[in-house]
């Protein structure tokens, strides 16, 4: 996700993630003294996978994965475990310093995931850890080593079935942006439906808010007609197709512009 449901979202939109995630299936797997949990779910920014561990003595620890990194995954778990079975039997005397066997890493938009395939007393596991590129805490999953073909099983299964639509979602939108001006707080929104990407523009005031929602193809309109109003408003009075200048046909005020037409807070160009 980014990926998505880590709780790393915009402050304007961390408030209603949990209103609007959906779980479409989950996986329990008994992995030696660990429990692991393989939850799909859908919130607004698409579908991601999040892989719980739950350890003996109860502690959780826990992963995201868009579906893309899911099926990325998934393949390096088939590559660490033809290199598990490779391996001959442990040897206390021939430990790497810092216990790693193999490494890998993973980049996905704003995060990052290194895959250790690692030897302790215990024996080798999987080390996964996601990081955040801006900063905040790293968590990490631990899989057994013997594990692997099993945990990689299921989450082929998983992607399977819920991966052949993945090209109606996209799994990591741009994150939402914020902008104060005056004494009004404007806050850009990206989010998904059945019809398809948007965007939600929010004014907001002291008891007061108001908000459009542009579909993702009008984006570049939208910017185009922007940005033609921001060259115009600098140009001299006067001249061709500023204040004060000849109006072109693509220029025409809009027919609603000097009625008074009051917002009702949730006027949407969908």
């Amino acid at each position: 996700m980014s990926d998505i449901g880590s709780g790393d979202e915009g402050s304007s939109s961390q408030s209603q993630q949990g209103q609007m995630e959906q779980e479409l299936a989950t996986k329990m797997l008994q992995i030696q003294s660990k429990r692991f949990y393989l939850d799909v779910k859908q919130n607004r920014r698409g579908r991601f996978i999040k892989v719980a561990e739950i350890g003996a003595d109860g502690r959780r620890s826990q992963i995201f994965l868009a579906l893309s990194t899911a099926a990325e995954f998934r393949d390096h778990l088939s590559t660490f475990s033809d290199y598990y079975s490779s391996l001959g039997p442990p040897n206390p005397d021939n430990v790497p310093e810092d216990g790693k066997l193999k490494s890998e890493m993973m980049i996905k938009d704003n995060r990052r995931y290194y895959l250790d395939l690692k030897e302790n007393s215990r024996g080798r596991f999987l080390r996964v850890s996601q990081t955040i590129t801006r900063g905040g805490p790293r968590s990490q999953v631990a899989i057994p080593a013997q594990g692997m073909i099993e945990f990689r099983d299921a989450l082929t299964d998983l992607l399977d079935e819920f991966s052949t639509d993945e090209h109606a979602y996209k799994p990591d939108l741009p994150e939402g942006r914020h902008m104060h001006v005056d004494n009004k707080n404007f806050y850009f929104d990206i989010g998904q439906n059945n019809r398809g990407v948007y965007m939600r523009i929010s004014e907001v005031k002291t008891n007061f808010r108001t908000a459009i929602t542009l579909p993702e193809k009008s984006w570049a309109r939208f910017r185009d007609i922007l940005s033609d109003y921001c060259d115009k408003i600098k140009q001299p009075a006067g001249a061709s197709g500023a204040p004060g200048g000849p109006l072109g046909v693509q220029d025409q005020p809009h027919p609603l512009v000097g009625n008074n037409t009051q917002q009702d807070g949730g006027t949407s160009l969908k």
